[in-house]
């Protein structure tokens, strides 16, 4: 409620200018209606990087109306400046409106001031299961407060013909509402019903038109009843849904969909449903109901059958999300189940975001397409959350995320971040805000290496904008690094190489505009070392732009290099040689076969194809295979590798960090003894792990539980962490890195440093893999050289 207006007849005009997530959010409505409400004179209008207002009133009813703005703006709108300032009165007369929105106008360098799409509101998903309602059914149905807008809108300011909309007319009802003060649709730019919008079509795989509008969503209800796969075009691309409470519609989509064995997401109607399947904490329940709406991590209760056991096989926790848009209301509102709503695509690729292409691409995996004539601009797929004890930590950041700005502690130069190899996002630094845009997965694909190079153009494009620097990774062979150096030499700017873990802990330290040193623990799998080894288990003193290599862990050799990544016997194997050769040899004679064995152990011997490497992600795969969880399948079972080059029995991951999360799940978390890791006194520390190997295998061969074993190394690595910080002497530590999405590593390291008094930063906003380097990489490069 807006504040009332006092009485007084001293009369000025000032200009206002509010930068911020301020466009697509009913900010001018907002303010038209707060003007009038006043008695207020003047206009307002979108500006390409702000919203300007020129208002005239007394100055009691100016102050009233400045307070209205800055506490009572519409929810999902962001302020981040009101700049006011006087200027010459103008004569009004009676008759003359007393406040207008005028037309847009492109008059400054673009600025973020675009919201990210919001899932349906209340008062639209009232509409549509209200028979009465002119948009009753309408699966398009939106509003100023919610509805598409970053999936849409193709430049500034934020207008409907600068949207995929733009082809559609409104009829003369959508008019109205569009044009009244008093309603909510007033100025929302996305506004349809079914007499003007968008329209619902159910294609058979070969393209023939099944049916159409209602019928063709009844029809698609009908089919996953039946146990049919669906490909459904929704706000931001393709998913393929398939009732999740049924085994055999599940197995089919993953042999169809490649996807043998990592998680998928489950939605559900409501949050009564979820709760049905999972704990749901508050801070879980109000993710999920949030505009944002991701996919949240939640932990299923003990014995819960509701959910097929391959949705998410040995896992304890499942990805739940409720309906985010009209379309996905009325489906789960008709189908009264929960079903698998997973990206559209092979494993591996981008998602499809047209009819066309979902036809080419998914016609092998869905029995039935159901699309709409809607255009999807820039593809934004679901976002994935954990909350855990200090709030929501973004694991994927896309829809409901991006591309909301973050605030930076100083100014800096426009860049451009390309972000790394996997789980990658491009970012761009416009002076204080960092643009990091919407995920776009690992660039191992042809069609995901075009969807990288479509959301850089993009990101520049949307923004009229040529970067004073480009950075990316420091790895050579990165497709990303490669487009940035194509970049560079073309428009003749710097190209500011990045060291991965650098830019790790840079990421975290600008989300929460860190100064001075930090200790920076990088955790994770693989990452370009400055000395020609492969990183992955870091301290760093990080200051400035300048990083110094305070400690990481022992190195030991990868047998095969990249092909180790998803095949742990061989990171154990090249562990185990670290306690000598016949150790290794002895301890996985029934993992190889004698050939295969012996070409392992001389690639070790000679160096040949078997880089070092201090990567923590590895010694979780060793740990785990020396725990035999690569038999017992506990995220998935695993696959046996046909003959490679003299091998046949290495077993290999369906996904990056199955291992890693097989030893997570088993580890016995009331368990509190630990592992030793020495730390030695050399420069850098080296954290020696070969003691708390040899100590597995001890335990091991005693017949310890495997959970005992998971907790007590758990336990090494934060008491490791520990050590390494008090001897640091930094009393901020920064924790990133693809390991801490790792709940009981995250929470074991951090409780450890933090009752030992240090100040301990983990991510919230953007990931701590490598979806949120973008952003480190972003705010080093637009640092001073030499600070």
């Amino acid at each position: 409620m807006t504040d009332p207006v006092p009485q007084t007849s001293t009369i000025e005009r000032v200009a206002i200018a509010v930068r911020g997530v301020v466009q697509g959010v009913g900010f001018r409505p907002f303010v038209y209606n707060t003007a009038r409400a006043a008695g207020l004179t003047g206009w307002v209008r979108n500006e390409t990087d702000r919203v300007r207002i020129e208002i005239q009133g007394s100055r009691a009813a100016l102050d009233v109306f400045l307070n209205n703005l800055k506490h009572h703006a519409p929810p999902q709108s962001q302020i981040d400046s009101v700049e006011v300032e006087s200027i010459d009165l103008i004569e009004v007369s009676a008759d003359a409106m007393s406040f207008e929105i005028r037309p847009s106008r492109e008059l400054a360098s673009r600025r973020p001031s675009i919201p990210t799409d919001l899932a349906t509101c209340g008062a639209c998903l009232a509409e549509i299961r209200d028979p009465a309602a002119r948009r009753h059914g309408y699966p398009f149905t939106n509003c100023t407060n919610c509805g598409p807008r970053w999936s849409i809108i193709e430049g500034l300011p934020y207008d409907r013909p600068r949207t995929s909309m733009r082809r559609f007319a409104m009829c003369d009802a959508c008019r109205a509402e569009y044009v009244s003060p008093t309603d909510r649709r007033f100025h929302a730019q996305p506004i349809a019903c079914a007499d003007c919008g968008p329209e619902l079509r159910l294609l058979d795989a070969s393209g023939k038109v099944v049916a159409q509008r209602d019928e063709a969503l009844r029809a698609a209800v009908q089919a996953i009843h039946d146990g049919q796969i669906i490909a459904m075009k929704g706000l931001g691309g393709f998913q393929l849904l398939v009732d999740a409470t049924r085994d055999e519609p599940v197995a089919r989509l993953r042999q169809r969909k490649r996807r043998p064995a990592k998680p998928l997401a489950v939605m559900v109607g409501s949050l009564d449903d979820a709760r049905r399947c999972c704990a749901v904490s508050d801070n879980e329940a109000a993710t999920l109901s949030s505009p944002a709406a991701p996919i949240v991590l939640l932990r299923r209760h003990a014995g819960e059958h509701t959910i097929a056991p391959g949705v998410a096989p040995g896992n304890p926790d499942l990805g739940v999300m409720l309906p985010s848009t009209p379309l996905h209301h009325l489906l789960m509102d008709a189908l009264r189940r929960p079903i698998v709503c997973t990206s559209g695509n092979l494993s591996e690729e981008p998602m499809a975001t047209r009819t066309s292409e979902a036809l080419q691409r998914l016609g092998r995996i869905a029995d039935l397409v159901l699309t709409h004539n809607r255009p999807i601009v820039r593809p934004v797929d679901d976002s994935v959350v954990r909350c855990d004890a200090t709030g929501p930590v973004v694991l994927r950041r896309a829809r409901g995320y991006a591309p909301l700005a973050i605030e930076l502690d100083s100014d800096g130069p426009i860049v451009l971040a390309v972000g790394g190899h996997l789980k990658n996002a491009v970012a761009l630094r416009l002076g204080r805000q960092v643009v990091v845009g919407s995920h776009v997965g690992d660039l191992d694909s042809p069609l995901s290496w075009d969807v990288h190079r479509r959301a850089v153009d993009d990101l520049l494009a949307f923004f009229d904008i040529r970067p004073d620097v480009i950075a990316c990774d420091m790895h050579p062979d990165y497709l990303s690094t490669q487009n940035a150096e194509r970049l560079a030499a073309q428009w003749g700017v710097p190209l500011v190489r990045v060291q991965h873990h650098h830019a790790h802990v840079a990421a975290c330290v600008a989300e929460h505009q860190l100064r001075g040193p930090v200790l920076g623990l990088a955790f994770d799998g693989t990452g370009y070392g400055p000395d020609g080894t492969v990183w992955g288990g870091e301290a760093l003193e990080c200051a400035g732009a300048a990083f110094r290599r305070v400690a990481h862990l022992r190195c030991f050799g990868l047998p095969g290099g990249d092909a180790a990544v998803r095949r742990p016997r061989r990171s154990a194997l090249g562990a185990l040689v670290e306690l000598g050769p016949e150790v290794g040899r002895r301890q996985t004679v029934a993992w190889f076969t004698p050939a295969e064995q012996q070409t392992l152990l001389t690639m070790l011997e000679r160096g040949t194809r078997s880089p070092q490497t201090s990567s923590l992600g590895r010694l979780f795969d060793a740990v785990a295979a020396l725990c035999g969880l690569l038999n017992d399948a506990l995220p998935g079972k695993p696959t046996v590798a046909p003959e490679e080059n003299g091998t046949s029995g290495d077993v290999v991951m369906s996904f990056e960090g199955q291992a890693a999360m097989a030893l997570e799940f088993a580890a016995d978390a009331g368990h509190d003894e630990a592992y030793e890791i020495a730390i030695t006194e050399d420069e850098p520390m080296i954290a020696d792990w070969r003691d708390m190997l040899r100590a597995v295998l001890a335990d091991r061969a005693s017949g310890a539980p495997v959970g005992r074993i998971s907790a007590r190394f758990h336990n090494a690595l934060a008491a490791m962490a520990l050590a390494i910080a008090r001897r640091a002497g930094c009393a901020q530590v920064v924790l990133s890195g693809g390991c801490f999405q790792n709940r009981l590593l995250t929470e074991r390291i951090r409780g450890r440093l933090s009752a030992a008094g240090f100040n301990v930063y983990t991510h919230k906003k953007v990931p701590p893999g490598d979806g949120g380097i973008a952003l480190g990489q972003a705010y080093l490069a637009g640092l001073p050289h030499g600070s």
